[in-house]
């Protein structure tokens, strides 16, 4: 094999269409537009979700709710990771290090899920109020 004889795969090309090039063509005379009206014309079209005038359904129904941004740095860890993890003190670092929230996350929280047994203390992490009952009664604490 050669660089010049590398070819692409036999039908995985196929001619750009040439309108409006005569009749034996097929795509002749108003090649593939039709007749009249604004999209047989050049430059002639609508924007997206234009209805004719009508008023357009994005306007005609009513604004509701909102995402907030920050929602992306949030991340959640369950007590079952915590006692999984088997680490006496964590913080976001710790957690970002053995890949229990993303590498984007800023602010976690502990959330009642799971059983907890071994004492953890938490820096820098929030806790749920179930969590934090869980955490202090197996002899962790936050801070």
């Amino acid at each position: 094999m050669q660089l010049n004889t590398l070819k692409p795969a036999a039908g995985s090309k196929s001619a750009r269409r040439r309108v409006g090039r005569g009749i034996g063509s097929g795509l002749g005379k108003t090649a593939g537009r039709g007749h009249k009206g604004q999209k047989s014309r050049a430059g002639g079209y609508h924007k997206v979700g234009f209805e004719g005038g009508q008023m357009p359904l994005q306007r005609r129904l009513p604004k509701r709710g909102f995402k907030s941004a920050a929602l992306k740095f949030n991340a959640e860890v369950m007590l079952s990771d915590l006692e999984r993890l088997g680490l006496a003190e964590v913080d976001l670092a710790a957690l970002k290090n053995a890949g229990l929230v993303k590498g984007s996350a800023r602010f976690v929280k502990v959330i009642k899920n799971g059983e907890l047994t071994k004492a953890v203390k938490l820096t820098g992490v929030g806790a749920t109020a179930g969590a934090k009952e869980a955490i202090e009664k197996a002899g962790g604490s936050l801070a």
